[in-house]
């Protein structure tokens, strides 16, 4: 991991949100953007094996779906991928409630952090989606760290450049791989089902509470860790 931790108290409480199948609508793009990917390296794998890998570190998934393909070829996949993915993002658009959940969140006084592993240019374009820059306090890329979810280190980063502990944070996703981040760095997570992930996966791999959409989760508020760091 490439960044120290140096924790500070005297920051507003901060909700991490996951991007990708959280607060945009992208994940079966990513789908799309694989499949062609390995098609075109001549790997069939089928679009069900990688839904279930997305939110997965990038090096990760294409090894576990091209069972260990060599260095040079997973680099050629990933770049075939974010090709493919750039071509499909005039499709990208926010998930119900997403901008209304990222603004009322700053209107808490909370700080609203976009906790990704995403490359520079893809997080570009989500960010681009969503037109909410003005209410973000911090921002974390793939380029902060060596591994991402189901590792903890993105959330490490993210809880850094919030200034938090993380009893003073809360996690937003849509993927186990989230879930399993989030334990693992002692964050209370949240999850939506707008990944494609059922309720009852994202409960049993420890979301404190899990909502439709971000739509659900605003309405619900109140109800919910948010709520509570608000206070």
């Amino acid at each position: 991991m490439r960044v120290k931790h140096h924790m500070a108290e005297t920051r507003a409480p901060a909700v991490l949100f996951d991007v990708d199948g959280t607060l945009v609508d992208s994940n079966y793009l990513h789908v799309y953007a694989w499949q062609r990917a390995f098609a075109e390296q001549g790997l069939i794998v089928e679009a069900w094996r990688i839904h279930r890998s997305i939110g997965m570190d990038g090096s990760a998934l294409v090894r576990e779906l091209s069972d260990g393909a060599a260095g040079d070829i997973e680099q050629r996949l990933k770049k075939l991928h974010g090709q493919h993915y750039r071509d499909a993002a005039p499709l990208l658009r926010p998930l119900p409630g997403a901008q209304l959940l990222l603004r009322r969140v700053a209107e808490l006084g909370l700080q609203v952090v976009l906790a990704t592993s995403a490359p520079e240019d893809e997080l570009a374009m989500l960010r681009d989606v969503l037109d909410c820059d003005d209410v973000v306090s911090e921002v974390t890329t793939s380029g902060d760290v060596d591994i991402a979810k189901p590792q903890p280190d993105i959330i490490q980063v993210a809880l850094d450049r919030a200034g938090v502990t993380a009893e003073k944070a809360v996690f937003i996703g849509d993927a186990v791989w989230d879930v399993e981040a989030c334990l693992r760095a002692t964050v209370p997570c949240i999850g939506v089902l707008t990944g494609g992930a059922g309720r009852a996966e994202l409960r049993n791999a420890g979301a404190t509470a899990v909502f439709e959409d971000p739509r659900e989760l605003l309405e619900h508020l109140e109800e919910t860790r948010l709520a509570e760091l608000a206070c």
